[in-house]
């Protein structure tokens, strides 16, 4: 496929997109919301100030970005960083995590890929550079940067086999965007080498952003109120979850012959928009649920299942608990990502679908901070193995910890590497 076909068929699609996006509106309302900026209208730009453009497409990518933000924001005094994503979640992540910048910080929807749509974006922003971040490549988006000039880099980039395949089914088109890109800071060799066979020039390896995210005091404060909360209960967390998983978890949980006296199992779906009907599978299940929306300041936990359905609340969460497993890796999703949990210092169990974070997960595997498992069966009896076994839990969180700190500094290497193209 060439960049005109491509162009032709979003085009035909907009009117589809747009008719989803209003769809998707009636369950979670935020797709409703700034609607102009995904077709490149925006309100006035206050002038005085150079913009450096980020695109972190959903929470995971936002979350990550924190490092890069922060760095660049000290290395560019003069400059404000606009913000972009494609989701409501990775929106409201941002203004969560970001609202400590105040004005130094812009957020916006990404345009759709057409060119002109683009145009519109850099015309209004003028940003000095463009910075995608993980996987986002959009080959209009790339092109529309060349023909104004803007340099293209994408960083913390991750390209697993399956993306490979698909990337190269696309021939000319997704070629053609990588060779447009003016730098890639991959996060492992493995990457590096991928992201090559798609054709992009310029390919460093410097690790991954995510193991420098530092963790906020006010996300331990929260933790340790959760903590209060559940009442010295031995707790499970199943962090991230994604569909068809929580259905296994729970028949799992129910089928264990014994558990620790007074356990208590967390699960914080991945997608808000998921929370009612995770609600509604733990209550047909015939287990109590509490919500973490509804706890109350002093209240104390006495369900079988606490529901995680906040925002921006992971690190918390991972403080609040003794054991953690990393959602999306039951089923053939690509696993999410266990950084954070390993910088807490908690035991973190994996399912055997982690292709999207496969070295981090299997270097964490090596430092004896994670064990993976097959099935939610071994899932639920590894993670009651560590309640049980004070001690085993303690070893296995400060390898975990050990872990995390020794993959740092990535931020500083990626930022070096992006210094020569911001003008």
């Amino acid at each position: 496929m060439n960049r005109a076909v491509y162009s032709a068929l979003w085009l035909a699609a907009l009117p589809f997109v747009l008719g989803r996006l209003w769809w998707l509106g009636m369950r979670e309302p935020g797709y409703r919301r700034h609607w102009g900026e995904r077709l490149g209208f925006y309100g006035r730009r206050d002038s005085g100030w150079h913009a450096i453009w980020v695109h972190a497409v959903s929470v995971g990518e936002t979350r990550a970005a924190e490092p890069l933000v922060t760095a660049l924001m000290q290395a560019y005094p003069d400059s404000r960083i606009v913000l972009t994503h494609m989701t409501p979640t990775g929106r409201a992540t941002g203004q969560a995590l970001y609202a400590k910048h105040g004005a130094r910080l812009v957020q916006s929807y990404l345009p759709y890929d057409l060119e002109f749509l683009v145009r519109r974006f850099l015309r209004f922003y003028a940003p000095r550079i463009c910075i995608l971040m993980e996987t986002e490549v959009w080959p209009n988006l790339v092109a529309a940067c060349a023909k104004q000039e803007v340099p293209v880099a994408l960083v913390n980039a991750r390209l697993s086999e399956r993306s490979l395949r698909r990337g190269q089914r696309f021939g000319r088109l997704m070629t053609g965007a990588a060779r447009g890109i003016a730098l890639v800071a991959a996060q492992t060799g493995a990457d590096a080498q991928r992201v090559r066979l798609l054709g992009a020039p310029r390919v460093e390896v410097t690790g991954s952003i995510k193991f420098d995210v530092a963790v906020p005091q006010a996300a331990l404060d929260t933790g340790a109120w959760l903590r209060a909360r559940f009442n010295g209960r031995p707790v499970l967390l199943c962090a991230s979850t994604r569909e068809g998983e929580e259905a296994l978890i729970l028949d799992a949980y129910q089928g264990m012959a014994s558990r620790p006296e007074g356990m208590l199992l967390a699960i914080v779906p991945r997608h808000p928009q998921r929370f009612d009907e995770v609600a509604a599978l733990v209550a047909s299940k015939g287990l109590s649920l509490v919500r973490r929306s509804q706890l109350g300041e002093d209240a104390l936990v006495d369900a079988d299942v606490v529901l995680g359905d906040s925002m921006g609340e992971m690190f918390a969460y991972y403080e609040a608990c003794d054991v953690a497993y990393i959602g999306g890796s039951l089923l053939p999703l690509g696993g999410q990502n266990l950084i954070e949990a390993c910088a807490l210092a908690r035991p973190v169990i994996v399912g055997p679908h982690t292709f999207n974070f496969e070295q981090a997960t299997e270097e964490a595997i090596a430092a004896g901070g994670a064990a993976r498992v097959q099935d939610a069966d071994g899932m639920v009896e590894q993670g009651v193995r560590l309640l049980q076994d004070r001690g085993a839990r303690a070893t296995m969180g400060q390898r975990a910890a050990g872990f995390a700190r020794a993959h740092g500094g990535a931020t500083l290497r990626t930022l070096e590497l992006l210094r020569p193209l911001i003008h």
